[in-house]
């Protein structure tokens, strides 16, 4: 045998070979077992799951293939170590193939994900795979609109919404769009109960009484309105011939007795009055000598100079108001119109203090701060300001004359025959400050004028001033709703006219340039110009003023940029402000448009040497907010640019100043200056630009001679066939816009030269105007050739 072993028995051999196959079998098991074992977990798994970042909702494949092995490997899954169980959770699948599916993610699968494989002799774990479920930002519905902004008329309104719905989470994204919506609205505005007319009485009742009655219905009270204040019924005792009560025997007698005692005693006091003015006129008749002395008061005015020897033109005319005129006592005014400012029964003013006026040039001599004191402190002009700066009078008569602020643009034309003959007024014209008189602004309402007193308020006049002032809005009508504001008596402020819808019935019209308004007005007081912006169109000019040190020598140099409306009113205060502090113009004022936007204004200083300067503020720009332009609390707003220069020799300065608005079209402006060659301070020259005495009485307050006057109003007053009247002049002067304003009043053509006269003071050429009567083709251009014995 090829072993030389022993023969054995047959049932030895078979048991031998038995036990030698199942060693082989255990043998190759265990040789497999240990291949199972002994490899790292890295490389156990062909593929093991992977990390992932998945929305909300979405599904999710984790893969997982486990090393090979005898007896196959079962497979389970894990999640933060717990074992998932897809029976009892349905959101999970474990596939055949040993991959785990999440059919929708929820927040509650985010975690760490763990393949494990394992059998009888061994088992192991894959590296785990994160998965992280996040959440979308998602909008909530809008909230209802906000009650609207405005307590009347036009406002604002706004929803909101939150990022809530979802809420993002584990790095979703955030809500796209805005959370806040504006809208305009229109608030009703309340509506105050107005009484009706009285009934009439009601015959007399047996108790000798009659009543009539009232309702509040006209209009009715509405929108949180108030209610009707008063009786809405009332009463009265009758007469005896009307009572239907009768009186007899004794009674009859006591009346009797009665009425003869009152007649009596009647009678023997018209006697005694009679007795004492016979007396009194006695001796008033021994001891006055000249009666002349009782007409002292009103001595005539001698107010025609002589005629010269040679005639002249229309340049050379008679100066009315050369001849100085003194009289004793006071200026009085009598006309009798009831229930206006009392000046019926007195001076319109009280008296200086020695008694006399004297009139030079339609001004009073007299103290600007005294009466400007003396004005104070009557009843209705406690209000007014006692600057004197801003305020000027003079005494006129039926000539007219002319009132003016100087660099103000504030003016008051007052017309020939504009007061009536035989009367002498004392007019004054002052600018309000707004910390002075407070406006009382609804709204989206802004202010848009300087507030304009002229006064003194109640006075009678034939014809209608002109007051002039500027304004600082775009002068769109289509983009805003502007109301012209009146004082009243009880000092609360009344919408008397809405600019677009004048009335030529009204005592108020108005004439509306680019930046200056014409005011038409029958009667004197407070104006003001309010608007309302009709939507975010809508802007205001503003004026942006730049201003620093004349004087700088230290490393820090300051400019200060001022932010006003664009009002001449306002510009003049600030000048005057800086005059007082040493500061000097560096730019010349710039003009910007403002718009209704509800965002803020921003402005920085940009591209400055960064060799020879640096700003020391923090942040990178300066705001103003909103409110405080639009709403106009404060006449003007300055922010202040506090740079650095790194040596005391750098002088010059070069950079941008941007302003603009937030989210809008801005402005940049270059600044280009030397701090030591310029070391002027604010001069005068702009306070004294407007040189013009600020009273102006008779004609040297006209450009037109006050007869020429006359002769071209009787001339064009008169309507004529083929056009050429006061309505071709109206045209030629592109004043055709108001022909109905000018075709209600007597005299059309004096109306139009008055607003002439108003626009062209200083610049008007009368050449012009003769050119333009001679265009109309008549021969009244003649009239401007006259001699001074015509006038």
């Amino acid at each position: 045998p090829w072993l030389n072993i022993p023969r054995l028995e047959c049932r030895n051999l078979s048991r031998l070979k038995m036990f030698y196959f199942f060693f082989i079998v255990v043998g190759g098991f265990l040789s497999n077992v240990t291949s199972f074992q002994r490899h790292p977990n890295w490389k156990n798994f062909e593929e093991e799951p992977q990390g992932k970042e998945v929305a909300l909702d979405q599904e999710v494949l984790l893969r997982c293939h486990p090393p090979e092995g005898v007896p196959q490997a079962e497979v389970e899954w894990q999640r933060n170590e717990d074992l998932i169980d897809p029976v009892s959770d349905t959101n999970y699948f474990i596939s055949a193939d040993h991959n785990l599916l999440i059919k929708k993610a929820r927040l509650a699968d985010t975690g760490n994900y763990t393949c494990v494989a394992k059998n009888i002799v061994a088992r192991r774990k894959s590296n785990s795979a994160t998965v992280l479920v996040y959440v979308n930002g998602g909008w909530s519905t809008w909230t209802t609109w906000s009650s609207c902004s405005a307590v009347c008329g036009r406002g604002w309104q706004k929803r909101s919404r939150s990022c809530t719905n979802p809420t993002p989470l584990n790095g979703g994204t955030s809500c796209e769009g805005q959370n806040v919506q504006k809208s305009a609205c229109v608030a009703t505005c309340p509506v105050d109960g107005g009484w009706s007319e009285w009934s009439k009485w009601s015959a007399c009742g047996a108790d000798c009484s009659m009543w009539r009655s009232r309702e509040c219905t006209q209009p009715s009270p509405g929108t949180g309105g108030k209610d009707c204040q008063g009786l809405d019924l009332q009463s009265i005792n009758c007469t005896s011939e009307q009572c239907p009560q009768t009186v007899n025997g004794a009674e009859d007698v006591a009346l009797y007795v009665g009425m003869v005692a009152v007649a009596l005693c009647l009678t023997l006091l018209l006697i005694v009055v009679i007795l004492v003015y016979r007396r009194k006129k006695e001796g008033l008749d021994a001891d006055v000598a000249d009666s002349s002395i009782l007409t002292t008061g009103f001595q005539p005015m001698g107010i025609k100079p002589s005629k010269p020897e040679n005639s002249h033109l229309l340049t050379i005319q008679p100066d009315l108001t050369t001849t100085t005129t003194s009289y004793q006592g006071t200026l009085r005014s009598r006309h009798d119109a009831a229930g206006k400012f009392s000046m019926t029964n007195g001076p319109l003013l009280d008296p200086l203090p020695n008694g006399s006026h004297t009139l030079h040039n339609g001004k009073l001599n007299s103290d600007p701060a005294e009466f400007v004191s003396r004005l104070s402190t009557q009843t209705y002009f406690k209000t007014l300001p006692r600057d004197v700066a801003n305020t000027t009078y003079g005494t006129f008569n039926f000539l007219g004359g002319r009132l003016t602020i100087p660099n103000t643009g504030i003016s008051l034309l007052i017309p020939p025959e504009a007061i009536p003959r035989g009367k002498i007024y004392e007019i004054y014209l002052t600018v309000q400050r707004r910390e002075d008189l407070r406006l009382p602004l609804a709204g989206c309402q802004t202010l848009l004028s300087p507030i304009v007193s002229c006064g003194p308020p109640g006075v009678v006049l034939s014809r209608p001033v002109i007051l002039s002032m500027d304004h600082c809005f775009d002068a769109c009508l289509d983009n805003w709703a502007v109301r012209l504001k009146k004082q009243n008596y009880e000092g609360a402020w009344e919408d008397v006219l809405l600019m677009g819808e004048e009335l030529v019935t009204e005592p108020y019209y108005c004439q509306l340039e680019a930046e200056t308004c014409r005011l038409f007005s029958e009667q004197l007081g407070a104006f003001a110009l309010v608007g309302e912006s009709l939507h975010m169109g809508a802007s205001k000019r503003l004026r942006l003023v730049l201003f620093s040190d004349a004087y700088c020598s230290t490393l820090e140099y300051n400019i200060r940029v001022y932010c006003m409306d664009d009002i001449q009113d306002v510009f003049k205060e600030v000048m005057q402000m800086e005059q007082q502090l040493g500061g000097r113009l560096i730019d010349e004022p710039h003009v910007l448009l403002f718009k209704d936007s509800y965002h803020n204004l921003r402005l920085s200083i940009h591209d400055m040497p960064q060799a020879h300067w640096r700003s020391k503020l923090l942040a990178g720009y300066q705001e103003i907010p909103f409110y405080h332009i639009w709403n106009g609390s404060q006449r003007y707003l300055h922010c202040t640019f506090t740079l650095e220069r790194l040596s005391l020799s750098t002088c010059d300065l070069t950079c941008q100043l941007c302003v603009w608005q937030v989210e809008g079209e801005g402005q940049s402006f270059a600044l280009n200056f030397n701090i030591a060659k310029d070391t002027r301070a604010v001069d005068s020259e702009f306070l004294l630009m407007d040189s013009n005495a600020t009273a102006l009485a008779g004609p040297s307050a006209f450009q037109i001679p006050y007869l020429i006057r006359q002769k071209i109003c009787s001339s064009l007053d008169a309507p004529c066939p083929n056009g050429a009247d006061w309505r071709m002049l109206a045209q030629r002067l592109k004043l055709e816009r108001h022909m109905s304003f000018f075709a209600s009043k007597v005299s059309p053509t004096s109306v139009i030269l008055d607003l002439w006269e108003t626009q062209h003071f200083h610049s008007g050429n009368i050449n012009q105007l003769a050119a333009v009567m001679a265009d109309i083709g008549k021969q009244e251009a003649m009239i401007f050739l006259v001699s001074d014995g015509d006038c």
